[in-house]
C-alpha cells in the first residue's frame, strides 16, 4: 500500500476513532494544536503496565487522524517499555535521527513529514498526548 493511501485509510476509516458509552476503566487525554484546529480526545484502558484498549474522538486533520490511528494500533497490548521506545523511534524519524523503520509499522509514512514543519506538529499531536497518560503512570 502507498503513503498516501495509508493515511486515506486510517483517516476515513480507523477502527480506533469511535464514541464508547462506559468509560469508567479509560483515562482521557485531550491535545490541541498551537496552530491550527486539531484536537483529539485520547482515551486509554491499562491494565497491569499495558495498554490493552484505546479509542479516540475530535476533530482533527488527515495527517493527525491517521496518526492518532497508527499510534493507537501499534500501542494495543504492548507494555509501557514498547510503547515508549515506539514513541521514541517515532520522535527520532520526525526529527531527522537514526530510527529503526521496521519497529515503526504503518508509521513509517510520516517519514517525509520532515520537510514539511507544519505538518509535523499535526502528525506527533497524539503522541504528545499518549506521553503524558504514560507520565502519570510511570
Amino acid at each position: 500500500m502507498e503513503t498516501r493511501e495509508i493515511i486515506m485509510n486510517h483517516y476515513t476509516s480507523s477502527p480506533y476513532k469511535i464514541k464508547k458509552e462506559d468509560i469508567k476503566d479509560y483515562q482521557k487525554i485531550s491535545v490541541q494544536s498551537d496552530s491550527c484546529i486539531d484536537h483529539l480526545d485520547i482515551f486509554v484502558k491499562i491494565e497491569e503496565d499495558k495498554i490493552v484498549d484505546a479509542y479516540f474522538e475530535g476533530e482533527a486533520c488527515a495527517i493527525a487522524t491517521s496518526s492518532c490511528s497508527i499510534l493507537l494500533k501499534n500501542c494495543i497490548n504492548r507494555n509501557f517499555t514498547e510503547i515508549q521506545e515506539f514513541i521514541t523511534n517515532f520522535e527520532n524519524m520526525i526529527n531527522d535521527c537514526p530510527y529503526n523503520e521496521k519497529q515503526l509499522d504503518e508509521a513509517i509514512v510520516f517519514r517525509e513529514i520532515i520537510r514539511q514543519g507544519n505538518r509535523k506538529a499535526c502528525a506527533y499531536l497524539p503522541y504528545k498526548g499518549l506521553k503524558q497518560i504514560l507520565g502519570k503512570e510511570l
